[in-house]
């Protein structure tokens, strides 16, 4: 199953387990991020298309970290005047990776993660 999701201005074809990487998101490596501005959601043949966007479907992922983009230079001059300039510019990225996607208005799975690391802290409170 794929998904095109829209943020930052921008569209991203992702599907189960993909890592992008998108304009800066708020957030801390290992959060979950919900995005619900899915444009198109399908299978093979079988894909439903939004007007503006898709009812009740949502992708979910996990942040993996945030990151900067490469270096872009810019350099003006104007010929025969002793006049240029220089400049740069990085930009903020955020790297996330597709955990799950709904439709239907379907609640997102919870962590696995965590169901792990809360099970030991239960089975000692029972001892």
């Amino acid at each position: 199953m794929f998904a095109i999701v829209k943020t930052g201005g921008k569209q991203y074809r992702v599907a189960k387990d993909d890592v992008i990487q998108v304009e800066k998101l708020a957030g801390e490596a290992g959060d979950q991020v919900t995005l619900d501005q899915i444009l198109a959601v399908g299978e093979g043949e079988n894909v439903t298309v939004g007007t503006p966007v898709v009812d009740g479907a949502a992708v979910v992922f996990e942040l993996v970290e945030q990151a900067r983009g490469p270096k872009i230079l810019w350099f003006k001059k104007r010929r025969r005047q002793n006049s240029k300039r220089k400049g740069g510019h990085r930009q903020d990225l955020t790297v996330l990776k597709v955990l799950d996607i709904t439709t239907g208005g379907a609640k997102p799975a919870k962590k696995a993660k965590a169901k792990a690391a809360d099970a030991p802290a239960e089975a000692s409170a029972e001892a």
